[in-house]
């Protein structure tokens, strides 16, 4: 323990004349004006709100974002498995995506549809889904199996516009029970 101090008698005119020379001291300063802090009470939770940019016009330069293609690449690409992921999304995001584990909160089909029908329409989708704070939804394009030679032309569109708009994190072919090599699941930014 430490000692205890003996108070010094002369210890109270120091102090005096110390405050009495501060007085002086400041005499001639003008004290701030006083405005409450903006700072939160305690046991309040300060919520952060998070502000998304504003989309622009879905026609907008629309073909520039997805062209629309002339030919599907080859003959096996309607039985072939797409995937992509940008960077950043882990392997255990694509695994669970890829095995059906995120809930699908909307579906579109393409179905019937000519390439700027579903152009249009995929870009109001995800645009729509994106604003609706979807995290996860599916998009049926089918196998191309009416397109004859050309094979799948609406599946090899729906790859690279998915690829090229920002807005789409993943995306992996789809659970045989959802579509199979038919549909794909889409995982969207949050």
């Amino acid at each position: 323990m430490g000692k205890k101090r003996i108070p010094d008698p002369g210890a109270e005119t120091d102090d005096f004349t110390d405050a009495a020379a501060f007085r002086t001291a400041m005499r001639d300063v003008t004290p701030l004006i006083h405005r409450p802090s903006r700072a939160v009470p305690a046991g309040v939770r300060r919520v952060r709100v998070r502000v998304r940019k504003a989309a622009p016009d879905v026609a907008e330069d629309l073909d520039e974002l997805m062209p629309l293609i002339s030919a599907a690449a080859d003959d096996e690409s309607a039985a072939a498995s797409l995937s992509f992921r940008r960077g950043g999304v882990r392997d255990q995001v694509m695994r669970r995506l890829r095995r059906g584990l995120y809930p699908t909160e909307d579906e579109l089909d393409l179905h019937g549809l000519n390439q700027t029908e579903a152009r249009d329409q995929l870009a109001q989708f995800i645009v729509r889904s994106r604003d609706a704070g979807r995290r996860c939804v599916r998009i049926v394009h089918g196998k191309g199996y009416r397109s004859g030679a050309r094979g799948p032309v609406l599946k090899a569109a729906v790859n690279l516009w998915l690829r090229r708009h920002m807005d789409v994190m993943a995306f992996t072919s789809a659970r045989t029970i959802d579509g199979g090599t038919g549909a794909l699941y889409v995982l969207l930014r949050a």
